[in-house]
């Protein structure tokens, strides 16, 4: 395993990251302790030291059993986790980027992971209704009480992410590190703007379900009879359904027709393809798995090094479609709009902000 510097904090962080939402069985798509405690044992054994998890993971499940995981050997590890989500729907004030919602499930937090600290605090998602100023002072005092070394937030819009580490980084405060995003082969949908973003603000980003919903790891081939029994667990998954688009289903086809050509599982095709396409941006994808098999094919990526043919091949297979405003300011009409005859001699780079 090597390790990457997480955006602007400079905190070192192993190539891939370990998702524990599977770490506990109350959600139903988990695992008991024997098999968790296989999987995080496997991934320290790799080198891994970035581990992430969530304070409405199965109901707390998963962070208590990663407290005690993480009992010894505490200081060599990167614990992140999240807030925002409610964890008591019938009490206003249990959900919410606010500071009540944020006092409070950190300290919850804090208390079934067993450390005074974690290294990496998530804001779980936008709530649309949190003033920026509110919620960066908030996180910033929980950095300054030491509870808190460094930030990120997940399933947020561009323009608030930006608006809120400007706001940040003018006023003194914490700026986010990391954004963790919802990104794979089939979901690609955050290059349109995310990864400028993360260029120009040095940012890392944390891609989430990295393997669709298991689309990717090959089981649910288009060329396979109706996907079979697997095909059906599926599409039990709401999340997982959405996946399960006739395009989506050519797209995980041509990944495994790839893999086997190449002669490696497709989930680990996928997964080096996120490591190794935009080396500007440092990009840490979350690697969940209920079983140490599942681990250590996974991990099988980090010893793919694609060509530069290969990871266009890849692009290629599931490119997006160009939109505005970038496909209007790229084009060459605009561009000769914008700098006249003098645009075959100017060698630009790209701006950072």
């Amino acid at each position: 395993m090597k390790y990457k510097s997480l955006g602007l904090s400079n905190l070192w962080v192993s190539e891939l990251c370990l998702g524990t939402m599977t770490f506990g069985e109350e959600a139903g798509l988990g695992a008991a302790r024997p098999a968790c405690q296989a999987v995080f044992d496997g991934f320290i054994e790799a080198g891994g030291n970035f581990i992430d998890t969530a304070n409405v993971y199965n109901q707390g499940t998963s962070e208590r059993m990663l407290g005690e995981f993480i009992a010894t050997g505490r200081d060599r590890l990167v614990i992140a986790t999240k807030y925002s989500l409610s964890t008591d729907g019938r009490d206003p004030n249990a959900g919410g980027n606010h500071r009540k919602n944020l006092v409070q499930a950190l300290e919850a937090s804090l208390r079934r992971l067993g450390t005074p600290y974690v290294d990496l605090h998530w804001v779980h998602g936008w709530d649309a209704s949190t003033g920026l100023a509110e919620l960066m002072r908030a996180l910033d005092d929980q950095v300054r009480a030491g509870k808190v070394l460094h930030l990120g937030i997940s399933n947020a819009p561009a323009w608030v992410i930006a608006s809120a580490n400007t706001l940040a980084i003018e006023r003194g405060w914490t700026p986010f590190t990391a954004m963790q995003l919802h990104y794979n082969l089939v979901e690609r949908s955050i290059e349109r703007d995310f990864f400028a973003l993360a260029q120009a603000q040095d940012m890392a980003i944390a891609p989430w379900s990295p393997l669709a919903g298991g689309l990717l790891t090959g089981k649910f081939e288009a060329t396979a009879p109706a996907a079979g029994r697997a095909g059906a667990r599926l599409s039990q998954a709401p999340r997982a359904a959405r996946m399960l688009t006739e395009r989506n289903r050519r797209v995980a086809a041509a990944l495994a027709a790839m893999a086997r050509e190449i002669g490696c599982q497709p989930a680990q095709l996928a997964l080096a393809w996120l490591c190794q396409r935009n080396p500007a941006v440092t990009v840490v994808p979350i690697i969940g798995a209920r079983n140490r098999r599942q681990l250590d094919e996974n991990l099988g990526c980090l010893e793919l090094r694609l060509t530069a043919g290969q990871i266009a091949q890849l692009d290629g297979i599931s490119a997006l479609e160009p939109e505005y405003p970038e496909a209007l300011l790229a084009g060459e009409l605009f561009q000769n709009l914008m700098h006249g005859e003098a645009l075959p001699r100017l060698l630009r780079k790209p701006c950072r902000g």
